[in-house]
């Protein structure tokens, strides 16, 4: 989980390094067209291709949408802030998710301690929002970037919305996956047209990032990831990931070179205690009843 963990984190810097030599929209485009080549492949292999006939179109667009939707914000929120930013307000995902749940499924209520990692994460939000504004034409235009990261991470909370209660919920994930990804590859290449992202100057660095992003990133973290699922609790697994933005403040700085500022230090420090006080909900109940089990 900790290397799922580096690799997801590792993706904004890979992305901003050779946004000079391609256009993130066209770098997302390109793998996951080349990832669904081989997502579909292993979808046949497994006989799961029935599922695509199952009545799983409707949604799967939807999601193949918002995953597209997601990754637009991301790629050009990079265009304007840095990919430290980028990775923690990109995983403001699980806060949308949670209150999203909270308002469709009486179940799904969340607790006083949830409420209060809402009401810290997005004090984080503010916090950076408000303390970050310094010199210089480019800090001044970050905000855009930042608040197009909370948009990935809304876009990213209502995918996962769009599974759960849906028939996706009963397909298999490798089939959700493909939804997905072809979604990205259609979408964020006729954007890239459209707007005149196409430009590419070959260099050895952008061959490593797109490797990294094809091989590492679109094709062997997700079928790791998939296949923990079925073996590990999801609830722990998605504690764990807390991790991630984590790697990806750290190898925005290491290999990039990015500054972060006092204030983006604190709020981030809050979006991520934020989000481990909702994610890791679910563990601590299920430890409480345990303890409880076992006193009775």
């Amino acid at each position: 989980m900790v290397g799922l963990c580096a690799i997801w984190g590792m993706q904004q810097t890979a992305l901003k390094a050779v946004a000079s030599d391609m256009a993130p929209v066209l770098q997302i485009c390109v793998r996951s067209g080349v990832a669904a080549v081989f997502i579909a492949a292993l979808v046949f292999a497994r006989d799961e291709n029935r599922a695509l006939r199952g009545g799983t179109w409707k949604p799967g667009l939807a999601i193949g949408a918002l995953f597209a939707l997601e990754y637009l914000f991301m790629g050009e929120g990079l265009r304007f802030t840095n990919a430290s930013h980028m990775g923690i307000f990109l995983y403001t995902a699980p806060i949308f998710t949670a209150l999203g749940l909270h308002f469709r499924l009486p179940e799904e209520r969340l607790s006083p301690l949830q409420w209060l990692g809402i009401v810290t994460a997005f004090g984080g939000v503010a916090v950076s929002f408000l303390g970050g504004a310094g010199d210089g034409p480019a800090r001044r235009t970050a905000w855009i970037g930042d608040l197009m990261g909370i948009g990935a991470g809304a876009a990213w909370g209502a995918t996962t919305l769009t599974l759960r209660f849906s028939r996706l919920s009963q397909a298999p994930s490798s089939v959700t996956t493909l939804y997905q990804l072809l979604g990205a590859f259609v979408l964020l290449g006729l954007l890239a047209l459209g707007t005149g992202q196409t430009a590419m100057t070959v260099t050895p660095l952008l061959g490593l990032s797109m490797a990294f992003q094809i091989v590492f990133m679109s094709l062997i973290s997700l079928l790791v990831w998939f296949g923990m699922l079925r073996v590990y609790l999801a609830s722990r697994l998605g504690v764990l990931s807390f991790m991630t933005p984590l790697f990806g403040v750290v190898f925005g700085v290491v290999l990039l070179g990015e500054r972060l500022e006092p204030a983006f230090i604190g709020g981030a420090v809050m979006v991520m205690a934020g989000i481990l006080l909702v994610s890791g909900h679910e563990m601590v109940r299920a430890r409480q009843a345990k303890r409880a089990a076992s006193m009775g």
